[in-house]
């Protein structure tokens, strides 16, 4: 059994809470019974005794900016840092960023503006725990980006809208995705649909979502970066 630890760095708004479960629900679902997942609520405060209680962490989404001026983010970081060749590591957007900026990269708000629907990455390097195949089409929802890539790192996956959409770390057993695998259509259209006064493209996004999608593909990636064996 495979322990992972998720970090859990914010929930969906509550009545999509109600309907869909929170994002560490999510990634439980996801991750299936080769993993016993333990959720801490790193907001609050809550992390393990130390980074090798688990074999692996999972940093969640969350509405946060890595620049906001929160308590919970420079603890976070510093918790990922400790972590560092102890345990391994995956980040999905908030996590995907907050890692970055860990590492030695750097996120902002970006001028492409919002990033939500079905976005399609081009794959550029693969890893091994990677298929062959050579896209990933897969739900986004996001405003901020990674503007200067972390100095171990390596772009697997990018897209125009999104360069640096999935990383490698080469020096440690680290991974993250600026996409959401754990996001089924519904859930990704409840949340366009609960944002729709800020977006200027939720028609189309939401029409996207219709078309065909390698959540499950990706995640299944993720369980085999973890360790499990091939679904």
């Amino acid at each position: 059994m495979i322990k992972v630890g998720i970090l859990e760095t914010g929930e969906p708004p509550a009545d999509l809470r109600e309907r869909f479960g929170g994002y560490g629900g999510m990634f439980q679902r996801l991750l299936g019974p080769d993993f016993e997942a333990t959720t801490y609520d790193v907001r609050s405060g809550e992390y393990p005794a130390s980074p090798d209680e688990q074999d692996a962490y999972m940093v969640t989404g969350s509405p946060a900016g890595v620049y906001d001026d929160l308590p919970w983010i420079p603890e976070l970081k510093s918790f990922l840092q400790s972590a560092k060749g102890k345990a391994k590591l995956v980040g999905i957007c908030f996590g995907h960023q907050i890692m970055a900026e860990a590492f030695g990269g750097r996120v902002e708000k970006s001028e492409r503006g919002w990033g939500v629907g079905l976005q399609r990455y081009d794959v550029r390097s693969r890893a091994d725990w990677m298929d062959d195949g050579e896209t990933m089409a897969i739900p986004v929802s996001h405003q901020d980006q990674i503007v200067e890539q972390p100095p171990a790192s390596r772009i697997l996956a990018s897209s125009d809208f999104t360069p640096y959409g999935v990383l490698a770390y080469e020096d440690q057993p680290a991974i993250s995705f600026q996409c959401h695998p754990e996001f089924d259509p519904d859930f990704a259209k409840a949340l366009i649909e609960s944002r729709r006064d800020r977006l200027t493209m939720a028609d189309q996004a939401l029409a996207s979502l219709d078309q065909p999608n390698d959540s499950a593909r990706v995640f299944g990636w993720i369980r085999r970066f973890l360790g499990a064996e091939p679904s």
